[in-house]
């Protein structure tokens, strides 16, 4: 289904739905089923209290080469990825979330090597412009220049920015998308609403 005015559909990332659902094959966690090989490598990051914290997350991530290199995995970058599966609103992750958060990153890993043509590590406004299109979202020069403007340095953007983007350009989309009750790409926002909505994301 399109979304005239405003993108993409859920999901935010090519390749459409991810994830599993609780009790699915190979999922893990119910007798007589094989557990998932994910639920080792969460357990040995989430330690004791069995959820990822934003700093957890960000050590798991910078440990896996997400990022690339030795740098760091932005930490403003892990808040808004728990932020977007928090069901709970525990500011944490359980096993459900990472995995979804897992599936998803993968998503966004080989869409960025893909767009990343010349394998520098990051992408120039251009590509960056053909990845938000080819994710679905229509935005207007104007907003396209906002987003550069917001994750680039230099005129480059890494994979941590990056995913920034997604995450807040997939939540933003969220958010509107419920409010915008006809479907045309145009909502009514009160002013503490549309503050609510912007700090959470």
């Amino acid at each position: 289904m399109a979304y005239p005015g405003y993108g993409a559909p859920p999901g935010g990332y090519p390749g459409g739905q991810y994830g599993g659902a609780p009790g699915a094959p190979g999922y893990g966690g119910f007798p007589g089923q094989q557990q998932d090989p994910l639920f080792g490598y969460f357990t040995g990051v989430a330690g004791n209290d069995g959820h990822i914290s934003a700093e957890e997350l960000q050590a798991c991530l910078t440990q896996a080469g997400f990022s690339g290199g030795y740098r760091p995995f932005n930490l403003e970058t892990c808040r808004l990825m728990i932020n977007m599966l928090d069901r709970d609103m525990s500011c944490t992750m359980g096993f459900n979330e990472f995995k979804e958060l897992w599936a998803v990153l993968n998503g966004w890993k080989q869409h960025f090597m893909s767009i990343d043509r010349d394998r520098s590590g990051t992408v120039d406004p251009q590509e960056m412009h053909q990845a938000v299109s080819t994710m679905g979202y229509s935005l207007s020069p104007q907003a396209m220049n906002c987003v550069i403007k917001r994750y680039s340095t230099q005129g480059k953007i890494t994979f941590d920015d990056y995913v920034a983007c997604c995450v807040k350009l997939r939540t933003l989309t969220d958010v509107f998308r419920k409010r915008d009750t006809t479907g045309q790409g145009s909502a009514a926002f009160q002013y503490d609403d549309f503050i609510q909505c912007t700090m959470s994301c």
